[in-house]
């Protein structure tokens, strides 16, 4: 069977190309894939070549195909999965496997047949072995693409804990009922937390979402309004800290003089040294951002780690049980992973999004794998509609959900854009 997918070469040499995959095994899965969601491991994987950890290092004469967080449908099943997955079923991989012995392997980084930047795949039996071929439902496919991210944000949540002082069992999560301050936090990632945080299983009682660019805080607002999270009793706000002396106004917004928990969005020095000066009794100080430098370092007050018992805690993804619970949440509306999309195009976008991925603004880059478009921001849609009938009819939808992407904006698009074997003919 012949397929249609981005394939990494070699060091920034990706190829949109077609080949054979090779014969279906019983202990493979067919697939093809609808959506996928850029990610900048992608793009650091790219840069990086066989030079990555997880790419091969015969990567030039069997190149992988690119893409970790994807969903699709399952097409056949070989023998040995038979009784567990059926054809028809949509599907999303957790791309972690750990598999035993090549711990670093992964979708999307390793494999000559899976990755989410492809029209059809061959599952390799190490992902169901590992038990990392998820089956889930919804109304669309784009927020099963981005259940690892959610996931991501899950296990960051689980990563928090706490103690009493004089015991010494840690308590998993965030303080329920809490004050918990998510800084930097009205960025896509950010919105993805606030998400969690009102809908989720463990939910604070005071939240405190900060940034530096008010129309950014705005634009959160609009999303999650304060009036909404009252209605969940939770006390929502929104501050600006580009003001002089934000620890202090932001400290009395708190009952007690300080944070339970403080997450940190972006890898900024002086953001980590405000987290710590924001955490109370037993604050919980968590890092979640990915930074670039192996030499990042901040100041924290290690008098207030000793006598104050404040800790420090970071992740880097979530975990099958984490993204399962994404797919969960998602499929019974109570997670939307819209607010972190800015961008949509097609299979023939990918290799200069992910290129160039450093220098675009905005959050997610969605991509479905089976039209052909160019990547295109939301907030564009109108302006470009204007001489262009398919995006006009696209921003109509967008405006429809507060600007958002949505499983309306979604089939419209698969309904009505070229396919991207069309354009290749």
């Amino acid at each position: 069977m012949k397929t249609l997918a981005v394939r990494l070469h070699g060091v920034n040499d990706l190829r949109m190309e077609a080949f054979d995959l090779p014969a279906l095994q019983d202990d493979q899965i067919l697939a093809d894939i609808t959506s996928n969601s850029i990610c900048m491991s992608s793009h650091k994987a790219a840069a990086q070549g066989a030079g990555h950890k997880r790419v091969p290092d015969d990567v030039a004469d069997n190149p992988i195909i690119l893409g970790h967080e994807f969903c699709g449908t399952i097409k056949q099943v070989g023998a040995k999965w038979a009784d567990q997955f059926q054809p028809g079923q949509r599907y999303s991989v957790q791309p972690a496997l750990n598999y035993p012995g090549r711990e670093h392997e992964a979708p999307g980084y390793s494999f000559q047949t899976l990755g989410g930047n492809a029209r059809s795949v061959i599952i390799p039996s190490e992902v169901m072995e590992r038990d990392c071929l998820l089956t889930c439902e919804g109304d669309s496919f784009f927020k099963a693409s981005l259940s690892e991210p959610v996931s991501c944000i899950i296990g960051a949540f689980k990563t928090s804990f706490h103690f009493e002082q004089g015991q010494y069992d840690h308590v998993s999560g965030i303080v329920e009922g809490g004050a918990l301050a998510i800084l930097a936090g009205a960025g896509p990632m950010g919105l993805g937390a606030i998400d969690y945080a009102l809908h989720g299983p463990n939910r604070p009682g005071l939240l405190v979402v900060t940034d530096i660019d008010q129309a950014r805080l705005d634009r959160a607002a609009s999303i999650f309004s304060p009036e909404h999270a009252k209605e969940l009793g939770i006390d929502l706000r929104y501050v600006d800290t580009s003001a002089p002396d934000a620890v202090t106004m932001l400290k009395a917004l708190t009952p007690t003089g300080g944070y339970d928990d403080v997450m940190v969005f972006a890898p900024v020095a002086p953001l980590i040294t405000q987290a710590s000066q924001l955490l109370g009794l037993n604050g919980c100080l968590n890092f979640f951002a990915g930074p670039s430098k192996t030499d990042f370092d901040a100041t924290i007050n290690f008098y207030d780690v000793h006598y104050m018992g404040h800790h420090i805690v970071g992740s880097s993804g979530g975990n099958t049980e984490d993204m399962r619970e994404a797919l969960e949440l998602m499929g019974q509306g109570v997670l939307n992973p819209a607010v972190m999309i800015t961008h949509v195009g097609g299979l023939d976008a990918v290799v200069p999004t992910v290129l160039d991925l450093p220098t675009i603004p905005g959050g997610k880059k969605l991509v479905y794998t089976g039209i052909a478009m160019p990547l295109t921001a939301l907030d564009d849609l109108v302006e470009l509609g204007k001489d262009n009938a398919l995006l006009a009819g696209l921003a109509g939808i967008v405006a429809d959900h507060n600007g958002l992407w949505s499983a309306d904006a979604e089939a419209y698009l698969l309904a009505n854009a070229p396919t991207i074997e069309s354009t290749l003919e």
